[in-house]
């Protein structure tokens, strides 16, 4: 009761959902990225398709992981 109601609630509200929108994205940009790298390094494991692969000169690929440092929240100053 003390306080005025606050104008910006809404708008960071906004922000919150927004954020929260971009980061399902990433991690489900991730889950893909490292299934299909995942379905390629059985391939390139297993025969016949292993013949192939050493022919073309693909070779199997690293998952995608976050570092330690790179799992902090980032600060957003308004």
């Amino acid at each position: 009761e003390d306080y005025p109601e606050l104008r910006a609630a809404e708008p960071f509200q906004e922000l919150q959902k927004t954020l929260g929108e971009i980061e399902d994205d990433i991690q489900n940009a991730r889950r893909y990225y490292n299934a299909t790298v995942r379905e390629l390094n059985t391939k390139v494991a297993q025969f016949p398709s292993n013949i192939v692969a050493n022919i073309a000169g693909i070779d199997a690929r690293a998952f995608f992981e976050v570092e330690e440092g790179d799992r902090a929240v980032p600060e957003v100053e308004f």
